[in-house]
C-alpha cells in the first residue's frame, strides 16, 4: 500500500519522539506473542490475573512503547483487551471500533504498530452478542433503517451477514460475527503491502478470535 515510502517515513516519526522498533525489535515471535496473550486470557478466565503495579515502569513507558500485539476489537464496553488478556500498560496496541471492522484509519494504525513499534501479532477480536452485527442483520434481513451515521458503520459488516445467511445457521448472529472477524482478518492481510510483506517474511501473524461474554474465554477461529 505505502511500501518503502511508509517505512522511510518511520525514521521521521522517530524524530518526533516515536521510537521505531527497527533498532529495538520486540524479541518475541508471532507464535510466542499469541501464546502469551492466550495464556493471559486463561488467567483472566480462572480469575487469577497477574498483580499490576501501575507505577512500575512508568518512566520507561514515557520513553517509548514496544507492544507485544495489536488488537482490533469492538468498541463494546464489556470487551477490554488489556483486561481480557491480562496485560499491562504498553503491552497491547489496541484499535477499537463498533463491529471490529477495518477502515483506512484502523489499517494505518496497524501498519504503524508493526512497522514502527515492531509488534509481531495482530488479532481481530469479535465477541458474542455484538450489537453492531445485530444491527447489520436487521438491515440485511428485515430492511431496518438505522439513524444517524449507523448505516455507514454497518455497510462494511453487511457482506459478513450475507455470507452467513446463505449457510442458514441456527444462530445467525453468531455465524455472522465469526464471518465478520474472518473478513477483517482478510482485509488486514491483503489491504496493506506493509502487513502482507511482513506476513510473507514470517515477522507478523494476523489471526481472528471470538470473546465469549458469559465465560470470558477467547477462542481462536
Amino acid at each position: 500500500m505505502f511500501g518503502a515510502a511508509a517505512l522511510g517515513a518511520a525514521a521521521g516519526l522517530a524524530s518526533m519522539g516515536m521510537r521505531p522498533a527497527f533498532a529495538q525489535q520486540n524479541a518475541i515471535s508471532p507464535d510466542d506473542a499469541l501464546k502469551r496473550i492466550m495464556d493471559g486470557n486463561a488467567r483472566y478466565v480462572a480469575n487469577t490475573p497477574n498483580a499490576q503495579d501501575f507505577a512500575a515502569g512508568r518512566a520507561a513507558r514515557a520513553q517509548g512503547q514496544h507492544p507485544v500485539a495489536g488488537i482490533l476489537s469492538c468498541a463494546d464496553s464489556r470487551v477490554a483487551p488489556e483486561i481480557v488478556f491480562d496485560e499491562g500498560l504498553g503491552d497491547l496496541f489496541v484499535v477499537r471500533v463498533a463491529g471490529n471492522t477495518v477502515n483506512t484509519d484502523g489499517l494505518a494504525s496497524m501498519e504503524f504498530g508493526h512497522a514502527v513499534l515492531g509488534m509481531p501479532l495482530i488479532m481481530v477480536l469479535g465477541h458474542t452478542s455484538c450489537g453492531a452485527i445485530d444491527g447489520a442483520i436487521g438491515v440485511v434481513r428485515d430492511g431496518t433503517v438505522l439513524p444517524g451515521h449507523l448505516p455507514q458503520l454497518v455497510e462494511s459488516i453487511k457482506p459478513a451477514v450475507v455470507t452467513a445467511k446463505e449457510k442458514s445457521p441456527d444462530d445467525l448472529l453468531l455465524e455472522a460475527t465469526k464471518q465478520n472477524v474472518l473478513n477483517s482478518v482478510e482485509s488486514l492481510s491483503t489491504g496493506s503491502q506493509i502487513l502482507s510483506d511482513a506476513i510473507a517474511g514470517g515477522k507478523l501473524k494476523i489471526v481472528g478470535a471470538m470473546y465469549e461474554l458469559s465465560s470470558g474465554k477467547v477462542t481462536m477461529l
